[in-house]
């Protein structure tokens, strides 16, 4: 199972002119493609870097190159002339669809009574002008807060149930975004160019990546966070040896060590 999403990094315009996307506002956004290692563990597996204005749906075909993989992306890939061609080149996929979307129902699946999917349907998306050529699997389900999702996907070997579950498997992703922005200090960056930008955010990319690694050559269930924050004190503590090694004494003042060696 792969999920698709992306994440927009604001710019200040005044530095950042070439990454203008508003009138006021720059940035440039990372589409990426988590991949799950198992239930727990999840990795980047590919990575796209252009400026905010770029709509994902035009990345969709970029990141979406295996047969072998379950796709999973929300509303913003939503393009029913992309969904029959992801279909005919035989790509599963799994999306959310919008609430404006027009559906024509062909056939009704029946539910066990212990279902948490409300219904099941094979449907025509779009209206009679931009219509699927394909017929798709819709599912509605009731979320935690009362709201009703519908879930598009080309999969009808799957219980709705399983189909209900992968969607909700994408929260990984928000995750990962969420966990890069905190804690690999990508909010702030060091050069203005679009070749350090991207630099900075692979950096990143391979920051994770290298946690995730430790993780498994660990063979911890510890969270990532607690990983990261034990080499940090590690790095630290090295720091402080290596400038006491050098001064000949102990560090007590390490910001008065390090300006007195600079």
């Amino acid at each position: 199972m792969k999920i698709i999403d992306s994440s927009t990094l604001p710019l200040n315009l005044t530095h950042y002119k070439w990454a203008k996307f508003r009138q006021t506002k720059a940035g440039v956004k990372l589409h990426l493609r988590l991949v799950f290692m198992d239930k727990d563990t999840v990795y980047p597996e590919k990575a796209v870097i252009t400026t905010a204005k770029e709509h994902d749906r035009n990345q969709l075909e970029v990141l979406v190159d295996d047969q072998e993989a379950m796709y999973v992306f929300d509303r913003g890939y939503v393009d029913y002339e992309r969904f029959d061609r992801m279909t005919d080149d035989g790509y599963f996929f799994v999306s959310r669809l919008k609430k404006n979307a027009v559906i024509r129902e062909v056939y009704t699946f029946s539910l066990p009574d212990d279902c948490h999917v409300l219904s099941d349907k094979m449907v025509y998306i779009g209206t009679t002008q931009n219509r699927t050529e394909n017929v798709f699997r819709l599912l509605e389900v009731m979320d935690t807060k009362g709201n009703l999702l519908r879930f598009i996907t080309n999969r009808f070997d799957l219980k709705p149930e399983e189909i209900s579950d992968i969607y909700r498997s994408r929260w990984a992703i928000e995750l990962f975004f969420k966990w890069l922005k905190q804690h690999v200090e990508i909010k702030h960056f060091y050069g203005m160019s679009e070749t350090a930008i991207q630099h900075q955010i692979f950096l990143a990319l391979i920051t994770y990546c290298l946690h995730v690694l430790i993780q498994l050559k660990m063979k911890s269930k510890k969270s990532l966070l607690r990983i990261t924050r034990w080499l940090k004190r590690a790095l630290w503590n090295q720091l402080m040896i290596d400038c006491e090694n050098l001064m000949g004494e102990p560090v007590h003042n390490l910001p008065f060590v390090v300006f007195a060696l600079v």
